[in-house]
This record gives C-alpha cells, structure tokens and sequence, in this order.
C-alpha cells in the first residue's frame, strides 16, 4: 500500500530482513537503512554514519542498536543518537507493519 500523499512507502516484506539483520532501501532521494532487531522490533534511519559517512546497513546490529562498520560508533536505532562518548545523530523515520508490507512514512515537501 502506497500512499505517497501521506508521505507512507512501502519499502519491501519484512520477511526480506533478517533478525539482527539490515536491508537498504532507496526512495527518490532518500537512502534508508531498515533494521530487524531479534525481537522483531523493525527501525529505518538514513544509512549514513554521521562521522565517515559509512553504510549503516552494513553494520552489525546488536540489542536496538548498530555498529558503523567503517569505525565502531554505536548508533541507537529508536532515536539516531550515537552512544557516548561518540556524539552526532542520523535521521529516524516512522515505520510500520501492514501484512508482512514494511511501511517508511517520509515527510512531504
């Protein structure tokens, strides 16, 4: 279900995510890092470290968090706020489930 004028995309099958695992997604000019968590909690942040710039979809997820794999800052993946004593942030977006459908809601200009 896509419902671009409410901002909602659908983004793939949640399936398609590994527990503890990650998938990037592209949208006009957005690129998103979906995230899994081994409980099922599922998160979408930029897929951009804050601090080089790496690929957070490459990371490794661990408890609600990710690892940059470019230099190990901890990325927490509820709010987008590096773990201390590393500072600086990545844009979260709302997400949500409908029938296995993973749904990024992005904001509308």
């Amino acid at each position: 279900m896509n419902n671009e004028s409410t901002g909602w995309i659908a983004a793939g099958q949640l399936a398609d995510i590994p527990k503890s695992g990650a998938r990037c997604f592209i949208h006009a000019n957005h690129r998103v890092a979906l995230f899994r968590t081994h409980d099922d909690g599922v998160y979408a942040l930029e897929d951009r470290c804050p601090h080089r710039g790496g690929p957070l979809s490459e990371g490794m997820v661990w408890g609600n968090c990710v690892t940059c794999p470019l230099h190990g800052l901890v990325i927490d993946l509820a709010d987008g706020k590096a773990q201390v004593p590393d500072d600086g942030n990545v844009p979260t977006y709302p997400v949500r489930i409908e029938k296995g459908t993973v749904l990024i809601r992005f904001p509308i200009l």
